[in-house]
């Protein structure tokens, strides 16, 4: 790195991707720097530098004992390894260590005493909600929030007409030939475990799902004027009930609060929808599907006068960007869920259902909210 680079990022101060330490003396305190960078985005910690961006420097000796502390504390104190890059920079005022964190491909990352640290602004903190544990997890592929048991719920939950009906339209086979037992069953299809079903089973297939997970749900709300900061709306509506129906009542909602344009049909016609009906679909599918139950909030719809948002609780998985979405590209958060739906919902898993809607009404908005820990897909009504 040049002298003048390092400088300019010195001069910014720190952030989420920068910090400064005046010296490091403690291999657990610098351990825990590494795990809050690797659990995170990557970053840069720049030793010889105090908090208020004065250049304090380094001598040869702290040089030694600085690359041997950051060694042992790469290769030993955090867990697994990590393998950062160091630089030496010859600055006016002194030298310095730049020590270059790659994001972890291995999250989570630990210290010597289990702490998982993330970065929060310019500092960092140990992560001890459960909530945000899992979501961690989740994000490096070792656990799935549809796998996740609901407390209470088991077989005698399930609203069997319509489970023989699915049964019955994917496999051919009537249920009630099957000489298998309906928890068995359920199981088979990773759906239940140990008696209890998991999120997947009962968001799909539950008689009175709300009672157990009442935040997964969709909230809807029309308003006049473009603002949610009013104190009258014009529609909303709770949706609970099976995924299906949620999907089903979802769409309708919004289609209920839309405008129909006559275009070139006839005056007796009832007209087209203003948003094509399919680029609706699409994307009340896709929040269902990808959303992450890992969070307690419900999908909220919002309809003004200008726009259409469609809220899902979580940002974009790992390093998906809205750009590789609308490319095609997809990361499946919750893959029980993503199978049912491609056999239930207008889904097909197959990382085109953001290009169609794109391709049917490309007035279409998508902001990946990362602080906020949600995605908004926004249908402008021209």
């Amino acid at each position: 790195m040049e002298p003048t680079e390092l400088l300019k990022i010195i001069s910014r101060g720190e952030d989420s991707k920068h910090q400064f330490k005046e010296s490091i003396n403690n291999v657990d305190s610098l351990a825990a720097e590494m795990v809050a960078f690797s659990n995170s985005q990557g970053g840069m910690l720049i030793i010889g530098v105090t908090d208020n961006g004065q250049i304090a420097g380094l001598s040869m000796p702290d040089l030694n004992k600085l690359n041997n502390l950051i060694s042992n504390a790469a290769s030993q104190s955090v867990r697994p390894p990590i393998n950062p890059f160091t630089e030496n920079v010859q600055l006016p005022d002194g030298l310095v260590v730049v020590v270059n964190i790659p994001a972890g491909v291995s999250k989570p990352y630990m210290d010597n005493n289990g702490a998982i640290w993330v970065k929060s602004g310019a500092d960092k903190r140990k992560v001890t909600a459960r909530e945000e544990m899992q979501r961690i997890f989740q994000a490096a592929g070792l656990v799935h929030a549809d796998e996740i048991p609901v407390n209470g719920m088991t077989a005698t939950d399930v609203d069997k007409d319509y489970f023989k009906r699915f049964f019955h339209k994917q496999y051919g086979e009537s249920l009630d030939d099957l000489d298998i037992p309906l928890p068995k069953l359920l199981e088979n299809m990773d759906l239940m475990k140990d008696g209890t079903l998991n999120i997947a089973g009962a968001l799909f297939f539950a008689n009175n799902q709300e009672y157990r997970l009442p935040v997964f749900c969709v909230k809807g709300a029309a308003y006049p004027g473009a603002s949610t900061q009013i104190s009258k709306y014009r529609d909303s509506d709770d949706i609970h009930g099976k995924l299906e129906d949620v999907f089903n009542r979802s769409v309708s909602f919004i289609t209920r609060n839309l405008r129909r344009v006559q275009g070139e049909k006839s005056v007796n016609s009832i007209g087209d929808l203003e948003i094509p009906k399919i680029s609706l679909e699409e994307l009340v599918a896709n929040a269902l599907v990808h959303r992450d139950y890992f969070i307690s909030a419900p999908i909220r719809i919002f309809i003004f006068d200008n726009q259409v948002e469609i809220i899902s609780p979580g940002h974009l998985p790992n390093n998906l960007t809205i750009e590789n979405i609308k490319n095609g590209i997809s990361m499946i958060r919750n893959p029980i869920i993503a199978s049912l739906a491609a056999k239930i919902l207008p889904y097909r898993g197959l990382g085109n259902g953001i290009r169609r809607a794109i391709k049917e009404y490309p007035h279409i908005e998508f902001i990946d909210h990362r602080e906020g820990n949600e995605f908004k897909a926004i249908l402008k009504r021209i």
